[in-house]
This record gives structure tokens, C-alpha cells and sequence, in this order.
């Protein structure tokens, strides 16, 4: 399991690397694991998005 602070680095660090498709790039991580059945990868995988979708802040009208 991936500590609260590697969730965050992490997420990071993929924003920093992709934009805001870094948080598309992790929910395919997701799925491609739970198509695998890596049940326990997958939930890292969408807890990363989650930190992104809050870096990124409220949509905008």
C-alpha cells in the first residue's frame, strides 16, 4: 500500500509531467489493473486521480 505522501508525490509529479491528461493517463492505469484483477493497484491507481482532480482545483464556467 502506497503511503498518503506517495499518493500525493506521485500525483504530482504526473501533473507536472502531463498536464491535466495525467489524470486520464491514471484512470486507464485503473482499469487496465482491474481488467487484470489487481484489485489493490487499481484503488492506488484511483486514489492518485483523486489527489490530481483536487491539484486541479473546481471546474471552471
Amino acid at each position: 500500500m502506497i503511503s498518503e505522501m506517495q499518493i500525493h508525490t506521485i500525483a504530482r509529479q504526473m501533473f507536472e509531467r502531463h498536464g491535466f491528461d495525467a489524470i486520464a493517463e491514471a484512470a486507464r492505469m485503473a482499469q487496465a489493473c482491474e481488467s487484470k484483477g489487481e484489485a489493490e493497484e487499481a484503488r492506488e491507481w484511483r486514489h492518485i486521480e483523486d489527489a490530481m482532480k483536487m491539484m486541479r482545483g473546481p471546474h471552471q464556467s
